[in-house]
């Protein structure tokens, strides 16, 4: 790209203008793709400075640059590899369709290039070969999870083993309890104890009065037994 076509593409971008629809900004459902005002009161068919500049002669772009890419290069729509020939590689680059899938495209963009042509929206497209590389590598990564899944499956193998593991833990809670019962039994007389030595500190005196008075009750009561009569009137002592 030469100096004097650099310069022109400048004063395109300098005195160009961007033509925006009336209204696009009050209504939702408007773009502001271009469109002619044609309304009998409409503000920007009048001109007026704040609705927007119409299309009109002196915002054209310069003829010598007039629909160049900003590269430099004029560019052509290319969807085959016919469609390749007589391009000159000098002024005109090429844009590969967008309906080319990627199996053709590969091609397509090889031969552009093979020719000297710029490619404007080049890709990195993955060849077969390349996906079928991948692919086995993928399947290698996959192959390591199963297998270490695999040695899981034992441990249900070992399930008898637990089994026997939990009647070992059962019979151990069963010896652990037994001495507990025989501290809970040894410990009952000593909380038997505690009472007896507590009735007998505190009311040991009632109890020695308690039994000298009905001593001597008894022996009250003795003596006119002894002295009842039989019935031929012989004391039964005498």
């Amino acid at each position: 790209m030469t100096t004097e076509i650099k310069r022109l593409i400048r004063v395109r971008v300098a005195k160009g203008a961007s033509f925006k629809r009336d209204g696009y900004g009050k209504k939702r459902q408007l773009s502001d793709s271009w469109r002619k005002p044609r309304g009998q009161h409409n503000k920007q068919r009048e001109q007026k400075k704040a609705k927007g500049a119409l299309p009109k002669p002196g915002y054209g772009s310069p003829i010598a640059v007039r629909g160049m890419h900003p590269s430099g290069f004029f560019e052509v729509l290319v969807a085959t590899a016919t469609e390749l020939e007589g391009l000159d590689p000098k002024t005109q680059a090429v844009r590969i369709s967008g309906t080319v899938g990627d199996r053709k495209r590969v091609g397509l963009q090889a031969a552009a290039i093979a020719a000297g042509l710029k490619v404007l929206n080049a890709r990195i497209v993955k060849s077969a070969s390349d996906l079928e590389k991948a692919t086995p590598a993928a399947k290698k990564s996959a192959t390591p999870k199963k297998e270490a899944k695999k040695p899981a499956k034992p441990k249900s193998a070992d399930a008898p083993v637990k089994k026997g593991a939990k009647k070992a833990t059962d019979a151990a809670p069963e010896a652990k309890k037994a001495p507990v019962k025989d501290a809970k039994k040894a410990a009952k007389p000593k909380a038997e104890k505690a009472p007896e030595v507590n009735a007998a500190s505190k009311p040991a005196k009632p109890k020695a009065e308690k039994s000298v008075e009905p001593a001597a009750k008894q022996g009250a009561a003795s003596k006119p037994k002894a002295t009842k009569k039989t019935g031929s009137g012989v004391k039964k002592n005498e």
